[in-house]
């Protein structure tokens, strides 16, 4: 619903219910139940305001009607923010309250301002956004496919598909794919607005892979209905943490934003949420110093906001980096942070850290029909090398390294310190399917170690195995 018109320069008094609201949410509420005839309360919500207002990221949520089941295809009209009450959007409220419009006691305050009651607030403008216009960059593309209907990109990670609500005016119009496109073709779609030509669907901004572009609203229009009707084939390679038992499966979930976190898309039972499949198959799993992870590719049949992130994290296998879903935005070598036993210990030698820096998710495979000679089209993005070099960091020690990681897989000779590295975890694996072996340390340790175990109750024997296998997990077939 559009933002209907404010009453300007009628002041109004805070009631004493709406003591310890922010500003802006009061106003939300206030003038939206205003225009809409419902009683104008203050009674203050159970959830914590500063989770719908603290970023402009946050407080301006943007979602995009789409064409029938595809969230993913953009056309021109842009709806009002998700969860936003009729009549006076979240977005309207702060704009105001920034640009200084807003009085309270005849003051200017900040939209975070905490609220006593009885305060008198005058709303003096209406607000006035700075227009947004995407501009011709010189950004390098990489181009995997074009002709005269459209365009296949390898997006980078950490490329914006198109402006966002930065808050200044560089943040939202500089840096982006669309900015890229326009320097690099002469005419795009314009399907999509001035700000997203050229633009049929998206990727999340730290996700790289395949994306497509038209060039003009024919071949827009016949990619919309492509992927309305399910005839878009992508699959995606995510690295997902834990072990994933079943070698392949299907997460049949609805999708919407969380009610609580705006940034968030949630699987949990939400009014208007969409149907929203995907299916993922196991390409190899890595048990290492740094703990399980599964590799696999995944299949969506629908294209919904953050799909495969929301999907993945709610079978309990987060995407590794996705902190948003809880995936870790730092691995710790294990193995070593065990056997540092004291804070001096870990001062002195700390246990290696990997940092990606952003999502482990590409957008690999890309299969469609061409929008004006129906011929097949079948595009691959190999993974970035960012992602390659992450993998042979965590495979590099790995229990399996000195047995092959996988069929198919070539040997590699290991370093005396990786293979003893290496014998180690495979020891701690070995432990925990009640096959203790002794892991290449020194001698005298060793024997103090044994010493330990045989004079040890049996009960505490069975706790210290347990508290290792919590950190290291083995898998059945690292077992046989």
């Amino acid at each position: 619903m559009a933002d209907q018109p404010l009453d300007l320069n009628k002041e109004f008094l805070v009631p004493a219910t709406a003591a310890g609201q922010r500003l802006d949410k009061f106003l939300v509420e206030h003038l939206s139940r205003k225009q809409t005839g419902e009683p104008a309360v203050g009674a203050s919500d159970e959830s914590d305001p500063a989770d719908e207002f603290d970023t402009a990221e946050e407080s301006e949520v943007i979602e995009f009607h789409s064409i029938a089941e595809a969230e993913d295809v953009l056309v021109a009209d842009v709806a009002s923010p998700s969860g936003s009450t009729p009549g006076v959007s979240r977005s309207r409220i702060q704009l105001l309250i920034d640009q200084g419009d807003v009085l309270v006691n005849g003051r200017a305050e900040k939209a975070s301002s905490k609220l006593r009651g009885g305060e008198s607030i005058r709303i003096t403008g209406e607000p006035h956004p700075a227009p947004l216009k995407a501009i011709p960059e010189d950004i390098p593309l990489d181009v995997v496919y074009e002709d005269s209907d459209l365009a296949v990109i390898n997006k980078p990670a950490g490329m914006m598909v198109h402006a966002g609500s930065g808050q200044t005016e560089d943040a939202r119009n500089h840096g982006t794919l669309v900015n890229a496109l326009l320097y690099r073709f002469n005419k795009l779609s314009a399907t999509g607005g001035e700000m997203r030509p050229g633009i049929v669907h998206r990727l999340d901004k730290d996700t790289s892979g395949l994306i497509i572009v038209a060039k003009n609203d024919r071949a827009h229009a016949a990619l919309g209905e492509m992927f309305s009707s399910r005839q878009v084939r992508k699959t995606y390679i995510a690295l997902v943490q834990d072990g994933i038992e079943r070698e392949k499966g299907t997460i049949n979930a609805a999708i919407a934003r969380d009610p609580m976190r705006r940034t968030r898309m949630t699987t949990k039972p939400v009014d208007n949420a969409r149907t929203a499949v995907s299916h993922w198959e196991v390409d190899r799993r890595l048990n290492t110093r740094f703990g399980r992870f599964t590799l696999v590719r995944v299949r969506i049949e629908t294209g919904r906001t953050h799909q495969i992130r929301v999907h993945m994290a709610s079978i309990g296998h987060p995407v590794v980096g996705d902190t948003l879903y809880g995936g870790a935005g730092q691995l710790t070598d294990q193995i070593a942070a065990q056997a540092a036993t004291s804070r001096a210990a870990r001062r002195n030698k700390a246990p290696e850290r990997l940092v990606l820096g952003r999502n482990f998710l590409h957008a690999a495979h890309l299969e469609f029909p061409h929008p004006r000679t129906h011929k097949l089209i079948t595009l691959e993005a190999p993974i970035p090398a960012e992602l390659e070099l992450y993998l042979k960091k965590l495979e590099a020690l790995a229990p399996a390294a000195l047995q092959g990681r996988r069929a198919g897989a070539s040997d590699r000779s290991l370093s005396p310190a990786e293979a003893e590295a290496a014998a180690e975890a495979e020891a701690l694996a070995e432990a925990k399917a009640g096959q203790p072996k002794a892991a290449p340390v020194r001698k005298g340790a060793a024997r103090k170690s044994a010493s330990s175990a045989k004079t040890a109750p049996a009960g505490k024997r069975t706790s210290r195995v347990a508290s290792v296998s919590k950190l290291k997990p083995a898998k059945k077939a690292d077992r046989d």
